[in-house]
């Protein structure tokens, strides 16, 4: 039983996220098994420009998609904006669609957020059509989020237990 390095992407920006908190738990419950790297400068990240990414993309982009090339696997714990995918996080994705650091990389993605469902696909739809190695047991959306979700971990006894059996269902993809 390997200890296999992910990098957790969290798709709100804000310091004490409900989706960060998730990130978290994660970490925490499942340390045994998994090294979790959180990615923190997505808001960071230049506005995607397909000017710019040929021979030379922003050194935050190269430095961005060589984190995404070096681990096993990608968990993408998000919330919902406006009934779809935040900007910043959709923004990250479309600098990798040239490069294809997502093609069959083992994909986890949590909607997390007061109802999810719309964003919650439209991300589906993104890392399927980049060819991310996703299935229907590494995705959950998880609505009214914020009630079952603290910053000590999580709250809600059902959350709790799809939680792991998308994590666990990764661990299998990633092995």
């Amino acid at each position: 039983m390997s200890v296999k390095t992910i990098l957790a992407i969290c798709g709100s920006t804000r310091a004490q996220s409900t989706n960060l908190h998730l990130i978290n738990a994660i970490r925490s419950i499942f340390a045994h098994r998994l090294n979790v790297q959180v990615f923190t400068a997505l808001a960071e990240l230049p506005q995607f420009n397909p000017d710019e990414d040929h021979e030379n993309p922003p050194s935050s982009i190269i430095l961005f998609r060589q984190l995404l090339r070096s681990v096993d696997g990608i968990l993408i714990c998000t919330p919902e904006y406006a009934m779809g995918v935040p900007g910043s996080l959709k923004n990250a994705i479309d600098w990798t669609v040239s490069s294809c650091e997502f093609s069959h990389k083992p994909t986890a993605l949590i909607t997390a957020s007061s109802m999810g469902q719309t964003g919650h696909e439209s991300m589906l739809a993104t890392l399927k059509i980049i060819e991310a190695n996703i299935t229907d047991d590494t995705q959950l959306l998880i609505p009214y989020a914020k009630t079952k979700i603290k910053a000590d971990g999580i709250s809600d006894e059902v959350t709790a237990r799809q939680v792991t059996h998308l994590i666990h269902s990764f661990i299998d993809i990633l092995d």
